[in-house]
């Protein structure tokens, strides 16, 4: 059970509302991000340039978001991203991997394993080391690189408003987020 109750649209303020009527989905996560009146617009148009405007690949950022999602652990948004990832291309290999932890699994391809070693090290360390950023730089651009640390940076503070506030879990939205807003 939530540790905070849900902002009901019927009583929010105007802007709140207004954001929460556009959502193709609401999930509790919104409803949670709302109490943040100020933020909650901003948070939520990053959200959506992230799942829907980066030039890095939607498979390398759902991978990552997984990997936030696991070390986190945020079983919200592991729930949530998993049917995502595999729209985009990730296999149920790739997912049980990362499940168990498994960055180095052959199921993933050296530019895969590249973004998830990156990952585990923003995450973990806040910077990555030398040798992760240079492996990372050799396959993705800079713009792709800044993309992938404020995808981490993003999905981890999502993680610990999940997690503070003990969002209660939704089903899977799928791609119904992802879609709307492309």
């Amino acid at each position: 059970m939530a540790r905070l109750p849900y902002v009901d649209p019927a009583t929010a303020p105007e802007e709140v509302r207004a954001v929460l009527e556009r959502l193709p989905v609401r999930l509790n996560v919104f409803r949670m991000m709302a109490h943040a009146v100020h933020d909650f617009r901003p948070l939520v148009g990053l959200g959506t340039a992230i799942l829907g405007r980066q030039k890095l690949a939607a498979k390398l950022r759902e991978l990552a978001i997984l990997r936030v999602a696991a070390l986190s652990p945020a079983r919200y948004e592991w729930v949530q991203h998993v049917p995502i990832a595999k729209a985009v291309g990730a296999t149920d290999a790739q997912v049980a991997a990362l499940e168990r932890g498994a960055i180095d699994d052959a199921s993933f391809d050296a530019i895969e394993r590249a973004v998830l070693r990156f990952t585990t090290e923003v995450l973990r360390d806040v910077r990555a080391s030398d040798a992760a950023f240079a492996e990372a730089a050799r396959h993705l651009s800079p713009q792709e690189i800044v993309e992938l640390v404020l995808t981490v940076g993003y999905y981890m503070m999502i993680a610990r408003l999940l997690e503070t506030t003990a969002v209660d879990l939704d089903p899977p939205a799928g791609t119904a987020v992802v879609d709307a807003i492309r």
